[in-house]
């Protein structure tokens, strides 16, 4: 599965998010960011690694109604959402690596994070 870009790639979002409990996994960035410059082909890889998740890259200028009321203060800060249940929401360490291994010990059935965002995915279905 490719690492979509909403802007460029509403559609095939919203067709790979079209299945409720699909796992969401969203990369929040800044173009002008250089380690997100440099984290973005280990997602793109992961993407095509792991092609049973959804992953998106979100740039926070580009997309600030998907924060809602949260603040994005450091690059990477990920989320993973499953169906409408968020199961991890922050910054990470720029290592795909870590990211591997927090989707290795994750499960639909986890607690629940609570944050300020909206349903993101939920959102990236809706848009036109």
């Amino acid at each position: 599965m490719p690492l979509f870009v909403p802007a460029t790639d509403g559609a095939a979002l919203r067709q790979a998010l079209a299945a409720p409990d699909t796992w969401l996994v969203a990369c929040f960035c800044a173009a002008w960011c250089s380690t997100c410059t440099e984290y973005r082909p280990k997602m793109q890889a992961l993407s095509e690694a792991r092609p049973q998740h959804v992953y998106a890259w979100i740039d926070i200028e580009d997309e600030p109604d998907l924060l809602g009321d949260e603040d994005v203060e450091n690059f990477p800060t990920l989320l993973i959402q499953a169906g409408e249940r968020v199961l991890f929401y922050g910054p990470m360490l720029p290592h795909i690596g870590h990211l591997e291994r927090l989707l290795d010990s994750l499960s639909a059935e986890g607690p629940a994070v609570g944050t300020q965002l909206p349903d993101v995915a939920q959102l990236l279905r809706q848009a036109a």
